[in-house]
């Protein structure tokens, strides 16, 4: 089975804060696991270990460039669905890690 390239990157889970909407935690009705998000105001939300230098969600699983995978992948907040794969804050994030341009 071959991987596709965001499961081998993993870059933008590791380079970027990642906040949303704190309707979108378990708490409010949504799907981000409660102990995954810590809260940042009233409105807004932040995926752990995003904040940290360096970044990484704790939700990421696995080895920078190698193989990755995100532990919440289907309860993921909508700045990570959003993302997109090839775009010029993927090829950032990509280049932050040392990894090749798509």
């Amino acid at each position: 089975m071959s991987l596709n390239t965001c499961q081998s990157c993993g870059a933008c889970c590791a380079s970027f804060r990642v906040d949303f909407s704190v309707m979108e935690t378990q708490a409010a009705g949504g799907a981000v696991p409660d102990g995954l998000a810590a809260d940042v105001t009233q409105y807004t939300a932040r995926m752990r270990g995003t904040d940290h230098s360096p970044p990484r969600c704790a939700a990421l699983t696995g080895q920078i460039g190698q193989r990755v995978g995100c532990g919440i992948y289907e309860w993921r907040p909508s700045p990570c669905r959003e993302f997109a794969e090839g775009s010029e804050t993927c090829e950032r994030a990509r280049a932050r890690h040392g990894l090749p341009p798509l």
